[in-house]
């Protein structure tokens, strides 16, 4: 895996730790609350079931206490702006992974996840290094890539539910973040501002670099929106006509940049 070509934002594990865990308990709560038979209705995730969704956001911290269970790998394989990129990868092992998990009992199943990840990740070094479906990274980062993971389908949870779940403040702005600077690799330059306020700033796309006064090319969106374009949930042309995205400029256009993350 190539290194990252921007430097990463620094993340605090204590911070982002806790976000985690306030964020899979939002989903739990919301999960747990839902009636037996909205558990078999359909998602936007293809043929998932909210039941096999709920299933799979357990997985988020699961693979957490599964990599640090484990031994320690011998190198560093991935950094944290590399993860966003090579998730494309990994749909089909994902699906096979949550057809495969025992949801007959979820509020036994979330019971145990939190519980074993508090334990597991109560004092681990952030340094340590642990194994990912994208090769070894350290704990520190993998926890910053569970923000995406819990925020998205946290989303995805909502929007097949009809269930207004909570985030987390600093779950969705590590997601926000971490996404936004993923288009910074994909797309590096100076040409394009992409704000999404009040979590990020981002400068992307070869061209002339702005350095004073109102840049020439400019997008902004609120945070949801971005995670929905920048995860493939909803489309440019879609958020441009409904006002959720603003574009000014000629180089202020993302369609073809979009999504960052498969």
């Amino acid at each position: 895996m190539p290194p990252a070509r921007k430097r990463a934002r620094s993340y605090d594990p204590a911070k982002i730790r806790a976000a985690v865990t306030a964020q899979f308990g939002h989903v739990r709560d919301a999960v747990l609350a839902l009636a037996p038979e909205a558990l078999d209705g359909p998602t936007r995730l293809g043929e998932w079931t909210v039941r096999e969704l709920a299933g799979h956001v357990t997985m988020a911290l699961g693979s957490v206490v599964r990599g640090l269970e484990g031994p320690e790998p011998a190198r560093r394989e991935l950094v944290l702006l590399d993860w966003p990129l090579a998730t494309a990868t990994a749909a089909a092992r994902i699906d096979e992974d949550v057809r495969g998990l025992d949801t007959a009992d979820l509020p036994g199943l979330y019971a145990r996840v939190a519980d074993d990840f508090a334990k597991a990740s109560a004092g681990a070094d952030g340094e340590r290094l642990v194994p990912t479906r994208f090769g070894a990274m350290t704990l520190a980062d993998f926890l910053v890539t569970r923000t995406v993971e819990l925020v998205v389908h946290t989303d995805d949870l909502a929007a097949a539910t009809g269930t207004e779940i909570p985030y987390d403040r600093q779950a969705l702005a590590a997601c926000t973040r971490l996404l936004a600077d993923a288009l910074a690799v994909k797309a590096p330059g100076g040409s394009v501002e992409v704000r999404i306020p009040p979590y990020a700033v981002v400068q992307c796309v070869e061209g002339p670099r702005h350095t004073r006064g109102t840049p020439p090319n400019v997008v902004e969106t609120d945070p949801l929106t971005w995670i929905r374009l920048a995860t493939g949930r909803t489309d440019w042309a879609t958020e441009l006509d409904a006002a959720r995205v603003a574009a000014s400029g000629e180089r202020a256009d993302l369609a073809a940049l979009l999504p960052v993350m498969g």
